[in-house]
């Protein structure tokens, strides 16, 4: 299935110029979203979280017992953050091939 069936018809220089725009856009802002670190420290814990809006990833530098080199990776969080930006770049791609009509 294409953008044209999608859409309706062939689409225009202008429109795809849009649509590739908001890809390539769209890609930069998946990165960032899932390499984004938040440091968090308490006392005697430090880590670092990895992930928007779900952690996916935390790395525990420093704990009680002295420095730390620990991760932990949860791979539902990944695959749940991956099916949220797909589902909001879904949205995002129908909204503006809807005001194409």
């Amino acid at each position: 299935m294409t953008i044209a069936n999608i859409c309706g018809g062939p689409l225009s220089g202008a429109l795809l110029r849009r649509v590739m725009a908001l890809l390539a856009a769209w890609s930069v802002c998946v990165l960032a979203a899932l390499g984004w670190g938040l440091r968090r420290e308490w006392p005697d814990f430090v880590h670092d979280s990895y992930g928007f809006p779900f952690p996916w990833a935390i790395h525990t530098l420093v704990t009680f017992t002295g420095p730390a080199d620990f991760w932990v990776v949860n791979i539902n969080a990944l695959i749940l953050n991956l099916v949220f930006w797909h589902g909001v770049l879904g949205a995002a791609l129908a909204l503006l091939l809807r005001k194409r009509r």
